[in-house]
Formats: structure tokens, sequence, C-alpha cells
């Protein structure tokens, strides 16, 4: 499966979902309930048969890990879907493993069943609600109506994070800039986990940071500041320095905000930098085609805040 036939032309504001579903038990008597999930086509590289040895281990790092199965040249890592969702599974022949790739590293993610995938537009993704998004370790990213039912998307992200496979360490900072007038980002992630470790990151650089969870309300906010800076005859730029986005996310994908940035003649001074898992060599002219100024991989938390200061400064500067 290849991530360039997959992934569809930037702006459009539509991805590509892998449903697959948990069989959880049913009433007694009453057979196996399936629960629905979705993942983004892009992440995925393949999916196999689960082999039948694979059992939880109690030395394991995380309940959910399952171990290691091979696959042809190197080790898969695998996690029980269910375990990680505090979800009672009810067995099942011929379980397949979703092999994932991003962030750098490739996980194998063990559910009941695969469906079909399904195309749908950003637009018709609902994000999770306000009391849900806000929770610490909140692991679904949206909600999405796929034919008679409703499917959770997942924050695949945030099993990575709590298996160790993704350094979010805070690194070492030059310092924290100008403490009287400090850098202004707006950051947006779906993710609560993600957006969570980049403010925390962002604040303690001495940035001062306004946080969202989708494109759709972000671009909204731009216009409120696109409107005050009119009010007050200033440009943007002194109200905002940089726009820090992930590129799947409810309403609006970040591809889509982007282009909207840099197509509107006052937004598009301010900088955009896409910050995504799904970001790789072979996927880089997505983001330039939208005017992108910069792309960072997310396992690149350390250096994120240094990067975009040094943007932020060169865009000044010029």
């Amino acid at each position: 499966m290849s991530q360039t036939e997959i992934l569809l032309e930037s702006g459009t504001n539509e991805l590509e979902i892998i449903e697959l579903f948990i069989l959880e038990p049913g009433p007694a008597g009453a057979p196996p309930e399936p629960r629905y999930f979705g993942v983004n086509v892009a992440k995925v590289l393949e999916i196999l048969e689960a082999p039948p040895e694979l059992a939880p281990s109690p030395s394991a790092t995380h309940p959910s890990f399952l171990g290691v199965i091979p696959l042809r040249d190197m080790v898969l890592p695998v996690v029980d879907l269910a375990i990680w969702l505090g979800i009672t599974r009810a067995a099942s022949r011929h379980e397949p493993v979703i092999v994932t790739e991003f962030n750098g590293v490739r996980t194998g993610f063990l559910a009941s069943g695969v469906t079909m995938i399904h195309r749908v537009n950003w637009t018709e993704v609902e994000p999770p609600s306000r009391m849900l998004a806000d929770l610490p370790g909140n692991c679904i990213t949206g909600t999405v109506r796929l034919g008679e039912h409703f499917a959770l998307l997942l924050d695949l992200e945030r099993a990575l994070v709590e298996l160790g496979a993704v350094n979010v360490d805070l690194p070492e900072q030059a310092g924290p800039g100008d403490e009287e007038h400090p850098l202004r980002v707006l950051l947006v992630d779906d993710s609560t986990s993600v957006r969570f470790l980049l403010k925390r990151n962002f604040e303690r650089s001495g940035f001062v940071v306004e946080a969202y969870n989708n494109g759709e309300d972000a671009w909204h906010r731009l216009g409120e500041l696109k409107a005050e800076a009119a009010g007050k005859r200033v440009p943007v730029t002194s109200l905002l320095d940089a726009v820090i986005s992930d590129v799947e996310m409810p309403r609006m994908d970040g591809y889509t905000l982007t282009r909207n940035i840099k197509t509107d003649a006052e937004l598009s001074r301010l900088p955009v930098v896409l910050f995504s898992s799904l970001i790789s060599p072979s996927l880089l002219h997505k983001g330039q085609s939208v005017g992108a100024d910069a792309q960072i991989t997310k396992p690149e938390f350390g250096g994120l805040t240094s990067q975009v200061r040094e943007i932020i400064e060169k865009r000044r500067v010029n």
C-alpha cells in the first residue's frame, strides 16, 4: 500500500479511513457486538493475520503490549487495541494486525476485524465533546458517521507516547526569549496528548500559546485576529507570530488551513509550520503545494520550539 497512491490532493479537506472493529461480548447468550474505529489510511502499511501465540506479558512495559512478531527484515511490536482502549474483546478467529508507520515508527495494532476503506471530508468529522477533549490522556480525536453507525478516530500517537516509542522530553533551550514581548503562536492539533505536550514545551520556552483542536476553529480565530489588526491599523503579525498545525484534524485539515492562510493577502504574512506524523520525504510536496513555510515530523518534539523561533526571526528580518 503506497502512501503516495493513498493520500488525496492537498487542500481538498478529504481523507481516507480504514474502518476496523473490536468485538465486545454481548449479554448472556447474545452474539458479540462490534465497536467501530477508524485510522487514516496514510498511516497503514499493510494488514496481516495475527499469529496465535500473541498474548500479554506480565513483564511488559504497558499492559497492551503483546511483544513482537517477525515481519520480513524487522521485528514488529504489537499493541492490543482492546486492552489499550479498556475494552473487553471477545475471542474470534483470523484477527488482523494493522501495521502502521508514523512518527518514524512501525507498530502493529491488534483488532477483531477490518471492514473497508471510506473516503470522507474532514467537515464530516466531529471533534470529541469539549469535556472529553480536555481530559488528559483522551484517546479519541473525532467521530464520523460511516453508513449506519459512527466510528471513533483513534489517537495512535498517544499509544506510542505511552509505550515510550516517541521522545517528548523538553530539550535544552537557548533561553526564554524576550519576556517583555514574547512570541505568540497559534497551535492546532487534534491529539489531546500531543497538544498538551506542545503547549507545555512552547510555554516553557517563553512563547504565549493559543491552542485549538481543529482547523476550523483555528481559522475562525485567525479571522478575528485579522479583524482586530485592521481595527487597530496594524499588521496581523503584531498580534501573532506564527501558526503551528497538525495535518489530520476534524472539520478542516492542516493542508486546507495552510492554503487558506497563504491565499489571504493579510494572513499570508504569518509563517505556517506543519508538524505531523504524516510528513516524510515522499510527502513534502503536499505541504509545499499549499505554501507551508516548514514541515517537521512529530518525532522531532525536541527541536520544534527553536526551529519555530528561527523561522519567526527570519521572517522579521525579511
